[in-house]
């Protein structure tokens, strides 16, 4: 590993042949030579509101208020995503990923036992995971583009066009890619 992605987007590339990351935009949360973990960034479940799941959190959470599929591993552990106006350090349950936006206790509520209030927030059910070396391996085989994490990436509105915004944004081959049908042989 030459260094650490924690904190950048994964791009699903379309030589990526696993439906599990068919178009998804990946918050890499956590990279070392142990592996990764992050979450997908726009894989909303319409049918799972976090008022149902999480009524406490509903209050908090970005539109749409519904949880998102963070990943095909642990699908029933609930992770939480956060922003603050600001960077921070340190919070109470709160792990910084990048800048302004980490990793936050959803049981501990925003503004409550020391916890401080959060700009906006994401709920997520599972996590996206790769053992040390395996998402190199996908990396080397162009599974994947590696670009800058946008704050609003990860809180969009409209999380079904994230794929397509962020490549359009980086201009070049990049962009190209965003105009490709979802079935190639509509191309």
């Amino acid at each position: 590993m030459d260094e650490s992605l924690a904190g950048k987007l994964l791009v699903a590339s379309p030589r990526l042949t696993d439906p599990n990351f068919a178009r998804t935009v990946v918050l890499i949360c956590t990279h070392d030579e142990n592996g990764a973990f992050g979450l997908v960034l726009n894989r909303p479940l319409h049918e799972a509101r976090v008022s149902e799941h999480l009524p406490a959190w509903a209050g908090h959470v970005a539109e749409p208020p519904v949880v998102f599929q963070g990943g095909p591993v642990e699908t029933t552990v609930g992770l939480g995503l956060g922003c603050f106006s600001e960077p921070r350090a340190e919070a109470p349950g709160w792990t910084p990923v990048q800048g302004n936006v980490g990793l936050v206790d959803l049981s501990k509520l925003p503004g409550t036992d020391g916890a401080p209030e959060l700009e906006r927030a994401r709920v997520f059910a599972g996590y996206s995971g790769w053992a040390g070396g395996q998402l190199e391996g996908e990396l080397n085989e162009d599974g994947w583009f590696v670009v800058p994490l946008w704050e609003g990436d990860a809180f969009t509105q409209t999380p079904e066009s994230l794929w397509r915004e962020v490549l359009r944004r980086q201009g070049g081959k990049l962009a190209f890619f965003a105009f490709l049908p979802e079935d190639p042989s509509q191309n």
